[in-house]
């Protein structure tokens, strides 16, 4: 990872800006994860209490709302740029942050459900933060940048680490206050920082609604979703439903823990440290996953990453014991982290002409995996009183992007593969 060599290739200062506003934007899209709990006990208190399928819909609601916003947003990059198109989203976002706050505890469950809509262009960023910075790089950095870009998803560990622990000190509202103040104090910087792309570096072409349905045609555009449905649904699915999946199976243990290691007694506050441990990994680790795509091709380090996620998936159904069930959940998030690096190694080499629409279209499929994820895993204990069902859905999912690899590699590697200017 040449840092040096990204300064001279392309524009850091817009690196940095493009990670930086993934990154508290991906912070403010997960926030209601590692809130689930507080916020279901403060709606008991008003006298609505959710099941297990109210709470995975509030927190499905961003995920799928991030997911089909990024069509949009990613349309704008390519006819008003990526800096006009991330200035409209973030004021949408940092309005509905501001309006949670100001209703405190007396929000009701479905004004929650339009808060969480807002929430969706936050996660929406992913569609200009990824292309703006992509636009400045040449496609043999493409993994590197755009998994450091892309690596802004370290917000959800933001979330967990602190969001738990302002919630017990100063009430759950209080986190909505902090993330509209970050916000905007993020999209100052943003602006001060970013450029779009000069058209001696990436000249963009102006899309319409007939080059969507012009990549919808195109088999490869349904592959790409399929596998970042995979990677990217697996990790933010996971990581939005973490906290509620550890406090309803291993509560109990967490707690010993607590008071035994950490002298701390709230269980919620400890689940919030042990999501972001495991969150943290496959956040960081994109990039990482991204340059080993460069070096071995983006192909080989799917399977990798692909078949260690189906390995363990399965695995974790047969524990029962906390700390080898976390190190699974690390592993998990680990692969799936740098399988989301090694897809977007792929993506620009295959689309670079068309990376604004691509990503609203990939990162719409990666956005709804997510939603799906979290569904089935609330189905999963709703229906079964277990989430083990959920994860053999899970691995089954993952056993057919493998499938899938195996049908494509070949023509990706004799066509488009011969002059994409990168291993695949």
């Amino acid at each position: 990872m040449r840092l040096g060599e990204l300064k001279r290739a392309g524009h850091l200062p817009t690196l940095i800006a493009a990670f930086l506003y993934f990154d508290f934007s991906f912070m403010v899209w997960t926030m209601l994860g590692p809130l689930a709990t507080e916020i279901a006990e403060s709606l008991a208190r008003h006298g609505y209490l959710l099941d297990p399928n109210q709470k995975a819909t509030l927190l499905a609601i961003p995920i799928l709302g991030g997911a089909i916003l990024r069509i949009l947003l990613g349309f704008l990059v390519d006819n008003i740029g990526p800096k006009r198109t991330a200035i409209l989203a973030q004021s949408v976002v940092i309005a509905s942050l501001f309006y949670t706050y100001f209703r405190g505890e007396s929000i009701t469950y479905y004004e929650l459900l339009a808060v969480a809509s807002g929430l969706g262009f936050a996660g929406a960023s992913f569609a200009v933060a990824l292309p703006q910075a992509g636009q400045w790089y040449p496609p043999r950095l493409q993994g590197l940048v755009l998994g450091l870009a892309g690596a802004g998803n370290i917000g959800v560990v933001i979330d967990y680490l602190f969001a738990p622990k302002i919630a017990e000190i100063w009430g759950w509202p209080a986190v909505f206050l902090v993330g509209g103040i970050l916000s905007t104090i993020i999209l100052i910087t943003y602006i001060l920082l970013a450029k779009d792309a000069p058209p001696e570096v990436y000249t963009p072409r102006e899309k319409s609604w007939v080059d969507y349905l012009k990549l919808l045609r195109d088999r490869d555009t349904w592959w790409f979703s399929l596998f970042y449905a995979v990677s990217f649904g697996g990790f933010v699915g996971f990581a939005n439903y973490m906290k509620v999946y550890l406090m309803n199976v291993y509560q109990e243990e967490m707690a010993e823990i607590g008071l035994k290691l950490l002298s701390e007694p709230n269980v919620k506050v400890v689940a919030g440290y042990f999501g972001a441990l495991c969150i943290f990994a496959g956040a960081m680790l994109r990039p990482v996953g991204g340059a080993i795509a460069d070096r071995l091709g983006g192909v080989k380090s799917l399977y990798i990453f692909y078949g260690g996620v189906f390995v363990l998936a399965i695995l974790n159904t047969f524990v029962h014991n906390f700390h080898i069930a976390i190190v699974i959940l690390f592993l998990i998030m680990s692969f799936l982290g740098m399988a989301n690096g090694a897809v977007f190694q792929l993506v620009p080499q295959r689309f670079g002409r068309d990376m604004g629409i691509m990503t609203g279209i990939v990162g719409c499929a990666g956005g709804l995996g997510g939603t799906a994820l979290i569904k089935i895993l609330g189905w999963s204990k709703a229906t079964f009183g277990t989430y083990a069902v959920g994860f053999y859905v899970f691995a089954g999912i993952v056993l057919l992007a493998i499938v899938g690899l195996s049908l494509v590699k070949t023509r990706w590697r004799t066509t488009w593969g011969l002059d994409a200017g990168g291993r695949i």
